[in-house]
């Protein structure tokens, strides 16, 4: 009788070139893949509830798959462990119903994005955040991405490369609020395109740094071109730490990225 399975993942995207796996390249997916087929003595391959890019982080990640191979939940989770390197763990372990995939059950991701502030350029955190050497008006840019709630064309926030097959996304809910020197971009939607958290993140870090008026969003998001955008905000600054299930499974509670570990009230 075949296994399914759900595995909460979290990595550091700052020592892989991206979730999905490629020639010549290390992933996170790979990575994983290779210790789980370990442990089921057998190729494994996950499907994952969103595909992040190269330097991007997870707090919350959730794969999928199907094992033929009988192993008891500690095996997944603390022989898993065992065999990844730094930088990957999974944090829990959950048999699912046959049906459940994670990429196509999921109803809804949230990313964060994280934004510090501070006059020279940070040296520790330098891949967990994005550095901002002025001070951000946070009330400005939390105004602005209002205009980007609800259902509507993205076009102007898409990629080069997207292959999504429509443009249209529903963003349920976005805040940006401060803490401190850090400032906390949070979004939640049905699902994204290419780099499209990035590149709202560098509309609204224009907005924060007086570049462009708070009204300048909407009129970004009317012309539906890339072009009428600013540049990809960088990868280190963003982490998926959440993703919804509706009624057929409920993850457990999502986890803090490091920058933000002590902030308990974001949650």
């Amino acid at each position: 009788m075949p296994t399914h399975l759900a595995l909460g993942v979290e990595y550091d995207g700052s020592r892989f070139h991206g979730w999905q796996s490629q020639p010549d390249h290390r992933s996170v997916q790979q990575t994983l893949e290779d210790a789980l087929g370990r442990i089921a003595a057998a190729p494994v391959r996950v499907a994952a509830s969103g595909r992040t890019d190269a330097g991007v982080h997870a707090t919350g990640q959730v794969v999928s798959f199907t094992s033929a191979a009988e192993r008891p939940d500690d095996a997944w989770l603390r022989g898993g462990n065992s065999l990844l390197p730094a930088g990957v763990a999974v944090r829990w372990v959950a048999r699912v119903d046959p049906s459940f995939h994670a990429r196509f059950s999921a109803t809804a991701r949230r990313y964060l994005y994280v934004i510090q502030e501070q006059p020279q350029r940070p040296a520790l955190a330098g891949n967990y955040v994005t550095w901002s050497r002025q001070r951000l008006d946070d009330e400005a840019m939390h105004r602005a991405a209002q205009v980007l709630v609800g259902e509507q064309d993205f076009s102007s926030f898409r990629g080069a490369g997207c292959q999504a097959r429509t443009p249209m996304r529903c963003i349920h809910q976005i805040l940006v609020r401060r803490f401190e020197s850090l400032v906390v971009i949070d979004v939640t939607a049905n699902a994204f395109l290419l780099h499209m958290v990035r590149n709202i993140a560098g509309v609204l870090l224009d907005v924060g740094a007086a570049q462009r008026p708070a009204e300048w969003v909407g009129e970004v998001l009317a012309r539906r071109d890339r072009k009428a955008a600013s540049k990809t905000a960088p990868a280190g600054g963003l982490y998926l730490v959440e993703v919804h299930y509706g009624d057929c499974f409920q993850p457990p509670p999502p986890m803090a990225p490091l920058p933000l570990s002590g902030i308990r009230d974001l949650w």
